[in-house]
C-alpha cells in the first residue's frame, strides 16, 4: 500500500504549523495529494438559550459566525501558503458540522489521516476527538502530540506488539512509514507464550513479517509491574530516540477504558512523540 491521499486536520491551536509541516513532508516523500481540513462548527449558536430576546440572539450569532470566517480564513491562507511554497497538490476543505463526525467522514476517503492531540482546553466545537476518529474512520490516524516539534518520521519506529488483530492492523496501515525509518523496534510488554498470544518468541514472527518488507526491525521485550503499560511504551521509545510509536487502539472497549483505564487512553492523554493508531 501507498500513501496517495492524506488529510490534515487544521483547527486554530498553536501547534498547526508543526502538523501541517509534518503532512507536507509526508506528501512529498509519497508524492501524495493533501486535504487540509478546518472544523468550524457553528454549533455555538446552538449553546444561547431560546429565552433571549431575538435581537440579541442574532447579534450573537452574527458574531460568532465573523470569528469563526476569520480564523478559518486565516488557517487557509497559511495552508496554501506552505503547500504552494513546497509544490505539493493540495485542497482546502472548511467542515462546518461537529468536528468529530465530519472529520470521520471525509476521513473515509483518505489513506491516513494526520490530527492533532487534544489539549486540555479543547472544546469539542474546536477540534476532533483522536479516540473518535480511530475509531469510526476506516483508516489510519497519526495523531500528533500539541507539545514538541514533529517534522519528520524517518529515525525510529517504534512497534507496540501485543499480537491483536488491532495490533496487526496498525503494522500493515503503519508499513509505508516503517519502509522511510532506519530503524524498527518490535516491543512486547509483558509477553504471554503460547499459540493464541505471542507464540514461543513475542514479536518474532511480524518481525520476520517486517523483514521480508525490506524493513530493518529488531525485537524486544519489557517488563513491568503496571496495569496499564503505557508509562513502559512511552519510555521505551524515548530511550530508543523514536520519532513514531504505531499500536492498535482499543483491544478492549472504549467504554471499558474509559471506566477502568487503558493503553490506548493514556498514551492519548500522554503521548510524546507521533502515534500511528489503527482499530
Amino acid at each position: 500500500m501507498s500513501l496517495k491521499d492524506l488529510l490534515v486536520v487544521l483547527d486554530a491551536g498553536p501547534a498547526n504549523d508543526d502538523r501541517l509541516a509534518l503532512a507536507i513532508g509526508l506528501a512529498k516523500r509519497f508524492d501524495a495529494h493533501l486535504v487540509g481540513l478546518h472544523p468550524s462548527s457553528t454549533a455555538e449558536g446552538s449553546l444561547h438559550s431560546a429565552g433571549f430576546d431575538t435581537t440579541l440572539f442574532d447579534a450573537a450569532l452574527r458574531e460568532t459566525l465573523a470569528r469563526l470566517e476569520a480564523r478559518s480564513t486565516k488557517v487557509r491562507a497559511g495552508f496554501e501558503a506552505a503547500t504552494q511554497r513546497e509544490a505539493v497538490s493540495a485542497e482546502w476543505r472548511v467542515a462546518r458540522g461537529y468536528p468529530g463526525p465530519e472529520t470521520v467522514l471525509h476521513a473515509r476517503y483518505a489513506d491516513l489521516v494526520i490530527l492533532g492531540q487534544r489539549r486540555p482546553d479543547d472544546s469539542p466545537l474546536d477540534a476532533p476527538d483522536p479516540a473518535d476518529v480511530v475509531l469510526d474512520a476506516g483508516c489510519p490516524a497519526l495523531i500528533v502530540p500539541y507539545a514538541g516539534r514533529f517534522e519528520r518520521i524517518e529515525r525510529h519506529a517504534l512497534i507496540a506488539w501485543n499480537a491483536s488483530s488491532q495490533a496487526a492492523r496498525a503494522v500493515r496501515d503503519a508499513l509505508p512509514l516503517l519502509k522511510a525509518c532506519r530503524a524498527v523496534t518490535v516491543l512486547a510488554v509483558n509477553p504471554k507464550q503460547g499459540v493464541d498470544a505471542h507464540g514461543q518468541e513475542p514479536g518474532a514472527d511480524i518481525a520476520r513479517h517486517l523483514a521480508r518488507h525490506g524493513i530493518p526491525v529488531e525485537t524486544g521485550r519489557s517488563f513491568t509491574a503496571a496495569t496499564d503499560p503505557a508509562d513502559e511504551i512511552l519510555s521505551r521509545a524515548a530511550d530508543f530516540g523514536s520519532d513514531l510509536i504505531v499500536m492498535g487502539a482499543y483491544g478492549h472497549s472504549r467504554v471499558r477504558e474509559m471506566v477502568l483505564g487503558g493503553v490506548t487512553r493514556s498514551i492519548l492523554q500522554q503521548m510524546t512523540v507521533p502515534v500511528l493508531m489503527s482499530h
